[in-house]
This record gives structure tokens, sequence and C-alpha cells, in this order.
């Protein structure tokens, strides 16, 4: 018999790979909802060290969620639109960009404000990038 903690710490080393970041740029947020285990990935950027939504998704517990995250990372998530934001916190002078993958602008923007403020921002612009 396996252990859990070590299935769980292999899945999130995976999915780091996967997006190509640290464990210090990725946080896994677990919740109890309803009685399904809910996983919300929050990226790091390094540059302005901002957190950002990735995905969310529930499962029956941890490791589902997590082999659902990297189900999502090897298909779902190529089928999703890119849109690139340009923001930034009020107060500040910086300009800055970034990307998301949505199913629509209203997600993108959800996965921006995602535990924030949206009093604490200006968005200049949001942008449906063209499919490559």
């Amino acid at each position: 018999m396996s252990d859990v903690n070590v299935n769980i710490a292999k899945l999130q080393r995976e999915i780091c790979e996967k997006l190509a970041l640290t464990s210090d740029n990725v946080i896994f947020d677990f919740s109890l909802i309803d009685g399904l285990t809910k996983l919300d990935l929050i990226t790091i950027n390094p540059r302005h060290e901002q957190s950002f939504l990735f995905h969310s998704l529930k499962a029956i517990d941890k490791i589902e969620a997590l082999e659902k995250m990297l189900e999502y990372l090897a298909t779902t998530r190529q089928n999703e639109n890119t849109y690139t934001l340009q923001w930034r916190k009020i107060g500040e002078a910086e300009l800055h960009t970034s990307y998301f993958r949505a199913r629509n602008m209203y997600e993108a923007l959800d996965k921006f404000y995602y535990n924030r403020d949206v009093n604490s921002f200006n968005i200049f612009s949001i942008t449906l990038n063209p499919i490559a």
C-alpha cells in the first residue's frame, strides 16, 4: 500500500513540471465543499508577485483532484481561448500584462480577480488572442 502523502507530493511535482514553474510559484488550495474536495490551483508570477487562479475543479479526494488537474493540463486546457489582460494595481505606476486560458472573458476576469478586491486594480484591456 502506497503512502497517500507521497502520491500527493508526486502529483503536485508533475503539475509544477507541466506548468514549467517551481513549487514556490504554485499553490494547491484544497477545501471541502458539499462532501467533495475542491482544488483551486493558483500560480504566482515571480515578476510582479501577484497570484492568479489557474484552474478550479472538484473531485472525491485530493488524489483524484490532482489527477483531474493533470488531465486538464494535458487535454481540456488546449481547447480554451487565451486572453491577454493589461492591468495596474491602484497606487502603482507600472502597467502589467498577464495571460489567461478561459472559456470566455468573464472566466478570465474571474481568474484575475480570484481572492482580491476588485477596487484595487485597474484593467485597461482584455483581448481575445488569435488562434495560432
